[in-house]
C-alpha cells in the first residue's frame, strides 16, 4: 500500500490555466483489503477507472498539471464529501437524513463496489474510516485546491477538467449523438460549475477530435465539479466521462486495441484546451 495519496505530473512550465485530475484511477489495492473483503481483486476493480490518468498524461506537455490518486476507488472514493458516512457499513454513525449516493452503498467509504457486490463481510470501525479521509482524502483535495488557487494567481482564472470512465450500461440513460450513445459526456452541473462558453469550446475541442458529445446526461458532475466549480470566483470545474468501451479491453480490464489511438485522440483535446481564452470560448458558444 503507498504512503502517497497521489502522484503530480507537472509541467515543465506552468502555461496553461487548466488542471487535470484523476481520482479514480488508482490501482494501489492494500492486500489487507483485498484478503478481507468478500470480493477477489478483480471483482473489486469494476470501480476503479482503469487508465484515465495514462490517457489524459499529456496535460503536462501542455502546460497544465496532472494529480492522480494511487488508492482505488472502493477503498475510499475522492469524489464524495467526507462527510459522506454510510450507517450500514461504518460502525457509530447516525444515518443523517437522505443521501441517494450513500444509501446504494456509494459513500466516501463504499459499501459496494460498481456493479452492486458487497464489498465487506462485515463492518469497520468509524475510527478506521476517519483514517483513511484524514490521511487521504484531505491530502488530495488539499493539493488540488492548491493547484486551482495557484492556476488562478498565475493566469487570472483556472479550470478543472475531472476525467473519469464510464461503463457501455451507464449509457442507456444517455441522449442519442447523431443517431448513436455518446462516446464523452460532460458534466457542469446544468451550467452551475462552469460557465456555458467553456462548456462550449470543451464540446467542440473533443468532438473535432471526432468524439461523440453529450452533456450532463447520465452523470453531471460529482462531489468535485460541486465543490471546486465557482465561477464567480474565478474557478470553474468540467466533468469529462470516456466511455471504456473506447480503449479499454473491459474483460481483462487492460488497454484495448484503440487505447493508444483514443490517447492520441485526447491528447489532441488537451492541446485544444491549453488554448483556451475568453475570446476563443465566446466564439465557441455562438
Amino acid at each position: 500500500m503507498s504512503a502517497h495519496p497521489f502522484t503530480i505530473s507537472p509541467p515543465e512550465t506552468r502555461s496553461s490555466n487548466l488542471v487535470f485530475s484523476s481520482p479514480h484511477s488508482g490501482r494501489d489495492y492494500p492486500e489487507a483489503f483485498v484478503e478481507g473483503s468478500r470480493l477477489d481483486r478483480m471483482a473489486l476493480r469494476a470501480s476503479e477507472d482503469v487508465l484515465v490518468d495514462r490517457l489524459f498524461s499529456d496535460a503536462p506537455l501542455h502546460g497544465a498539471p496532472l494529480i492522480a490518486a494511487h488508492l482505488p476507488r472502493a477503498w475510499l472514493d475522492l469524489n464524495r464529501a467526507p462527510s459522506e458516512l454510510d450507517p450500514a457499513l461504518i460502525d457509530g454513525v447516525e444515518p443523517q437524513g437522505l443521501n441517494q449516493r450513500v444509501a446504494a452503498g456509494l459513500g466516501v467509504i463504499p459499501r459496494v463496489v460498481a456493479e452492486g457486490a458487497e464489498i465487506y463481510n462485515g463492518r469497520i470501525g468509524l475510527a478506521e474510516a476517519r483514517d483513511r479521509i484524514q490521511r487521504f482524502h484531505e491530502p488530495f483535495h488539499g493539493m488540488l485546491d492548491r493547484l486551482l488557487k495557484d492556476a488562478r494567481e498565475l493566469f487570472g482564472s483556472a479550470i478543472l477538467f475531472d476525467c473519469h470512465s464510464m461503463p457501455s450500461e451507464a449509457l442507456r440513460a444517455a441522449p442519442r449523438v447523431r443517431g448513436r450513445n455518446p462516446d464523452i459526456v460532460l458534466g457542469d452541473r446544468f451550467g452551475a460549475a462552469a460557465s456555458r462558453a467553456t462548456v462550449a469550446y470543451t464540446q467542440a475541442a473533443f468532438e473535432r477530435a471526432g468524439f461523440a458529445v453529450a452533456r450532463n446526461a447520465p452523470f453531471a458532475g460529482g462531489y468535485i465539479t460541486q465543490r471546486y466549480g465557482r465561477p464567480s470566483r474565478g474557478i470553474e470545474a468540467v466533468q469529462i466521462e470516456i466511455n471504456r468501451a473506447l480503449y479499454l479491453d473491459t474483460e481483462r480490464l487492460v488497454p484495448g486495441p484503440d487505447f493508444e489511438a483514443v490517447r492520441d485522440r485526447i491528447g489532441q483535446v488537451i492541446a485544444e484546451l491549453s488554448r483556451l481564452t475568453p475570446e476563443a470560448a465566446a466564439l465557441a458558444a455562438e
